[in-house]
């Protein structure tokens, strides 16, 4: 797993929707600080979808995982237009670097 090379990840494929510093604003999509260990739905000023905010899962790398293949297809229901990444190595990437740039 490569952050470095999440993170070109994460500029190319969520930036002009999320942010991740602490702090930082909701765009289209919630900042993710503090993602991992955080249930669905549940960033402060956000408002999510009401099968976003059902979904009842908590964050971790396992079930950002599963997410970040096919999010429409893990919360049906979720406004997040991402397709996903199909390819294992981009989402291992990209959840390295979720876990070290949103603490």
């Amino acid at each position: 797993m490569s952050a470095k090379n999440g993170a070109k990840i994460f500029k190319q494929r969520c930036d002009q929707c999320h942010t991740v510093e602490a702090g930082g604003k909701h765009k289209t999509g919630p900042n993710l600080n503090g993602l991992i260990g955080r249930k669905t739905g549940q960033m402060e000023g956000f408002q999510y979808t009401k099968a976003n905010i059902d979904k009842g899962i908590t964050w971790s790398p396992e079930t950002l995982d599963v997410y970040l293949t096919n999010p429409k297809k893990y919360i049906p229901g979720t406004k997040m237009v991402f397709a996903g990444l199909k390819k294992k190595k981009d989402r291992n990437d990209l959840i390295a670097y979720l876990v070290k740039s949103t603490k």
